[in-house]
């Protein structure tokens, strides 16, 4: 979340890596880390949803939707063509699906100390569930969505594993770690670098520092500039209507004072 949403251009190109790491452990940083290796567009999920045209967003709240049906595949398919990665929600919310999908993508997770995870968690879904978001963001294209995918994906979450506890991240990843084949599965955390991702791709580490993007002041910043978006739709609705009014008036009263004079 707060990146520059990547919008594939090739649409042949297929995923090469899937990110299946717990949203709040470095997914922003893996997603410019694996844009650099891989030289291609990544599906961020925060940077995706808050960033992209309105069909496209929908697109993925379709999918949640869907999540029950064998449709749900053709979606996800249309959703994720053309990236050669994905990272954060709303794809590790399907990590068996894209399995399925491109079974000769590598599948990461990414550990992380439970406690400093579970504090960054709570801070960021505690802005997000804000009730009065979803009429707020609602003149807002693209964005309009997120009040929705909160609910969807707290909906999925607790069909699978009940209320969110601090245990979330590792119930994670222990079942991407189960529905994954042993040799497609591999873990890392952050503070190693590019080292096992490169070796995980076969690839050169790069003569750069590994990206580290602040999560928490991503979100902090992005959620300013989309009250200000949103604020400002309000306030062109608000005069459009103000002028509207105004002139509903103007002519009631010009037919009332027009039928005053026949009526003398």
């Amino acid at each position: 979340m707060g990146g520059v949403p990547s919008i594939p251009t090739d649409p042949t190109r297929s995923l090469k890596i899937t990110g299946a790491g717990y949203s709040r452990t470095g997914t922003l940083s893996m997603a410019l880390a694996l844009e650099k290796l891989l030289d291609g567009p990544v599906m961020h999920g925060g940077s995706q949803l808050l960033g992209r045209e309105d069909p496209y967003v929908k697109l993925w709240s379709q999918i949640f939707t869907a999540r029950h049906d064998k449709p749900r595949l053709k979606l996800l398919r249309e959703a994720t063509a053309g990236f050669v990665a994905i990272t954060g929600a709303l794809g590790n919310c399907f990590i068996a699906e894209l399995l399925e999908l491109y079974p000769d993508a590598e599948v990461l997770c990414v550990r992380r100390n439970r406690a400093t995870w579970w504090k960054s968690w709570e801070s960021v879904t505690k802005q997000a569930s804000a009730g009065f978001l979803n009429w707020f963001l609602a003149p807002v294209p693209g964005k309009r969505w997120y009040p929705k995918f909160v609910t969807q994906f707290l909906e999925q979450q607790e069909e699978i594993w009940g209320p969110m506890t601090e245990r979330r991240m590792d119930e994670h990843n222990e079942y991407v770690r189960e529905v994954t084949p042993p040799e497609k599965f591999h873990t890392m955390e952050l503070s190693e670098g590019w080292a096992p991702l490169c070796k995980i791709l076969g690839t050169s580490i790069p003569d750069e520092p590994f990206p580290r993007a602040n999560d928490a002041e991503a979100v902090e910043g992005l959620a300013g500039q989309i009250l200000l978006e949103a604020g400002s739709r309000w306030a062109g609705i608000s005069a459009v209507v103000g002028v509207v009014g105004y002139g509903a008036w103007r002519l009631w009263q010009s037919a009332y004072f027009c039928l005053g004079q026949t009526n003398v």
